[in-house]
């Protein structure tokens, strides 16, 4: 019998190559997709894609989907909380691992780790360790399709969001920009591809610029949902962000 996973799902490119090399491989089950939403906003966390997507997402992979709704700017403390209680109750259902698509960020994925050995979670990793030029190519080979939905403006500027993940976009992006994001520059928003029944269909809204509080060294993992987001214990270095709507 295949252990039951939770799939850490943020809507964008790693997180959709890494269920897709989990299901190739047969060796889980995956019990639900968790996603961390923004209450106020209804958006999930980082990537600023509204709720309403990351449903229609779940319904083409055929998969629940658990919201885990946070509090604007939470303090690490009820971030802890809420995760671990979520984890626990998942666990309890039946959940032995948690799927992440974290590639090289090491302080992250031992962050992860020593959170997940408190609830009696096993991590995976499916993608690590993987060169990430390979990756994004291997996820374009496949026939996926992602959109940018937030740039960090430390690496990119606000040409870069808004725009289709393709061989063009990879020619365009600054050597010392990681062609994942896995650093943080960039996240995305995924709308078809092998994983999917259909497409997802929106259009492209307004263009944005917002300004925060920069997260946490733990936090700056590239497409996946932060398992330690920006909170109000982060430093208080401002960090400024392009987001693309998409409605």
């Amino acid at each position: 019998m295949k252990p039951q996973t939770i799939f850490n799902w943020s809507g964008g490119k790693d997180s959709a190559l890494a269920l897709y090399k989990v299901r190739q491989a047969g060796h889980y089950d995956i019990q639900t997709l968790l996603t961390t939403v923004s209450t106020p906003y209804q958006r999930i966390s980082m990537h600023g894609v509204r709720t309403a997507l990351l449903e229609q997402q779940a319904a083409a992979l055929g998969l629940p989907c658990r919201q885990l709704l946070l509090p604007e700017m939470p303090s690490m403390a009820t971030y802890e909380q809420l995760m671990g209680d979520t984890l626990r109750e998942l666990q309890a259902a039946g959940a032995a691992a948690s799927i992440f698509g974290d590639i090289f960020l090491e302080d992250l994925r031992q962050y992860r780790e020593a959170k997940l050995a408190e609830v009696g979670l096993k991590a995976v990793f499916p993608l690590w360790g993987v060169p990430t030029a390979e990756l994004i190519r291997e996820f374009i080979g496949l026939g996926f399709k992602t959109i940018t939905t937030c740039v960090n403006e430390h690496y990119l500027d606000r040409s870069f969001v808004g725009r289709v993940i393709d061989e063009d976009f990879l020619r365009d992006l600054p050597a010392h920009v990681d062609p994942c994001g896995e650093n943080g520059e960039f996240h995305t928003f995924v709308f078809d591809g092998p994983l999917f029944s259909q497409p997802i269909a929106f259009e492209k809204g307004e263009i944005v610029h917002r300004q925060y509080v920069a997260p946490a060294p733990q936090s700056a993992d590239s497409d996946d949902y932060d398992c330690a987001p920006a909170t109000a214990d982060a430093a208080p270095a401002p960090a400024g962000f392009w987001y693309c709507d998409l409605v």
